[in-house]
């Protein structure tokens, strides 16, 4: 039988916690919950964990400083919560890697879209949007591996990419020197049951650009193109 999906639920409010585990845990997923980081840390190390769900406000270090170390120091996908409603913490979580982020109150239904949504995304068994698993891309030096979901730079070095990361990036290996809007760019690298906030694109560009270009303030393989998209310039070989 396929394994079923561990989620870790970290949040302080314990009301929050037992209604997540109940509804989650309904749903086929297992689910451990922690109230704080040093409670989090130890689920991590004697458990397989495959998605964190992760609250902003915690007591003692905040989810934004969780996230960013959890994002350094392995590629597990993060959603966050959080009851705040400023735009400008959505981005900075976005920024500092977390795969999908959803403000407080929500609807259940809308959490598990998301949750499976970033599970198929970060799996390494994902469909591409051509289909083809085995296909590597190169360009201007870098390797972009479809089937390991792994980028190589041109130093043969491998660069952590989150799932969302990749996935974006891997649209825009396949579409090179199109233009393509932030609403393809989000059907074709999201999915269309991820709903996301309107500017994550843009912030997943940036990200990707602070990794692969050689000065991410003068992007020259990554380009805006004002009022339409993006456009991905390299020259794209495909083996």
């Amino acid at each position: 039988m396929q394994r079923a999906p561990h989620l870790l639920v970290v949040d302080d409010d314990a009301e929050i916690r037992n209604l997540l585990s109940t509804l989650l845990t309904g749903r086929g997923y297992r689910v451990t919950t922690a109230r704080e980081e040093q409670e989090m840390r130890h689920v991590l190390v004697s458990s397989r964990i495959d998605l964190v769900i992760l609250d902003l406000m915690l007591p003692g270090k905040d989810g934004l400083t969780i996230c960013r170390e959890l994002r350094a120091s392995r590629p597990i996908p993060i959603i966050m919560l959080t009851a705040r409603g400023d735009p400008t913490d959505r981005v900075v979580g976005l920024e500092i890697g977390a795969d999908d982020y959803l403000p407080k109150p929500f609807d259940v239904r809308e959490l598990e879209a998301r949750v499976k949504a970033v599970l198929r995304r970060s799996s390494a068994e994902i469909t591409t949007s051509d289909g083809d698993l085995g296909s590597t891309f190169v360009f201007a030096g870098w390797k972009l591996d479809a089937g390991q979901r792994q980028l190589l730079s041109p130093d043969g070095v491998v660069v952590e990419l989150t799932s969302g990361e990749f996935d974006l990036l891997l649209v825009f290996v396949e579409r090179p020197e199109r233009v393509l809007s932030r609403d393809q760019l989000m059907d074709l690298a999201r999915g269309r049951d991820a709903t996301a906030f309107d500017r994550s694109i843009d912030v997943q560009v940036s990200r990707l650009r602070r990794k692969i270009e050689y000065d991410a303030k003068v992007p020259e393989l990554i380009k805006t193109v004002r009022n339409e998209g993006y456009l991905f310039t390299p020259i794209v070989e495909r083996s």
